[in-house]
């Protein structure tokens, strides 16, 4: 199975430590944070990944290379200077990740214990997400759990995770859902992936799991600063 890891976005919630620093790359627990999804996936099975890059792209193949320290090959999807969102850099990555098979995608900028080993490795729609409880700072959710189908409203809401196993159909008629919204007619188009999900699911074609493990999503430097004092802690006490 492939696999993409987002990693493009500016990380301006994060300066001044994302000033010189991509925000994937800050380090956690001794490693920098995409360094925790490359040994999972790796020890998931996945031989390769794309990472797709845009704020101080020429970081990640100094720090990451070829991949070859994880057994694994990457490959990177530049965006340019200027982030294409999640559904435009996913959409773009498409030429590298191929269209026939699903792959795993996962926020660069999150942590978390999720076993990616344990992702369905086609699912049965469009698009199967990982959902956690509803954070402080998203208290009222992103979409609907009902049993494993995921609904963009409904009595239960989660927080998406930011990990999910993705078709490449989702994105079939992504210009007829995205319609005018604003960069979608540049080239590459820039457009977020949220839009393309729900229109997904009025289809009943996104599945869902809730994730009741451990998960941060690292957007300021206070999260990221206490995530890496419970991982250094964790690893002096092994």
């Amino acid at each position: 199975m492939k696999a993409l890891v987002l990693a493009a976005g500016l990380g301006e919630r994060m300066r001044p430590l994302t000033a010189r620093t991509p925000k994937p790359l800050l380090e956690a627990g001794g490693k920098p944070l995409i360094g925790w999804h490359l040994e999972k996936l790796a020890a998931a099975g996945v031989d390769e990944v794309v990472i797709n890059t845009s704020w101080l792209a020429d970081q990640f193949p100094q720090a990451l290379g070829d991949g070859a320290r994880w057994g694994m090959r990457i490959r990177y999807s530049y965006e340019g200077p200027d982030p294409l969102e999640t559904g435009g850099g996913m959409w773009r990555a498409l030429d590298l990740l191929g269209r026939d098979d699903a792959f795993i995608a996962v926020n660069g900028d999150i942590w978390s214990d999720v076993d990616y080993a344990r992702l369905p490795s086609a699912p049965a729609g469009d698009a199967h997400l990982v959902m956690v409880d509803n954070p402080a700072h998203n208290p009222s959710g992103d979409f609907a759990l009902d049993g494993d189908r995921l609904t963009s409203d409904g009595p239960r809401r989660l927080t998406f995770s930011g990990i999910g196993v993705y078709r490449a159909s989702l994105f079939e008629r992504w210009r007829e859902v995205i319609g005018t919204a604003d960069g979608a007619e540049r080239d590459p188009p820039r457009f977020k992936l949220a839009p393309l999900l729900r229109a997904a699911m009025a289809r009943n074609a996104v599945s869902g799991e809730h994730h009741r493990g451990r998960w941060t999503d690292v957007g300021t430097p206070q999260r990221l600063a206490d995530l890496d004092a419970v991982l250094e802690d964790e690893a002096r006490n092994r």
